[in-house]
């Protein structure tokens, strides 16, 4: 099993920025995603990247504001995220995978990082 390890979550005010990356030296994978899972809610795909021909998918409340990119060289994803809202609070965490289709769905990834903590206050 590939070891995923996610990174950069922090503490800003609305309206700020946070950057997330997720480095899976010596996996396998074509897609790699960020997904988040606030206090008693369930786990929700935020962003996907195909990561050698680079093509994404964003949640409909994050177009806009979240970016994500790789470094096919790194085996790494970046999340940047602008315009931060309370409401993007929530424990992040990065998966890869082989997959047919690259999209946020929990079900088809095997291989996940241990979580990042986001917080954004108003």
């Amino acid at each position: 099993q590939a070891h995923v390890v996610a990174s950069g979550g922090g503490s800003v005010q609305a309206g700020g920025s946070l950057r997330l990356s997720c480095v899976s030296p010596g996996g396998n994978f074509n897609c790699m995603a960020w997904f988040r899972q606030a206090p008693g809610k369930e786990r929700q795909g935020v962003a996907a990247i195909y990561t050698r021909g680079g093509g994404t998918y964003y949640t409909d409340s994050v177009k806009g504001r979240f970016t994500i990119s790789r470094d096919f060289a790194k085996n790494t994803a970046y999340l940047q995220m602008d315009s931060l809202e309370p409401e993007d609070t929530a424990m992040y965490y990065c998966a890869a995978d082989m997959v047919r289709v690259c999209l946020p769905l929990s079900e088809s990834f095997s291989d996940w990082s241990q979580g990042t903590q986001v917080t954004v206050s108003s």
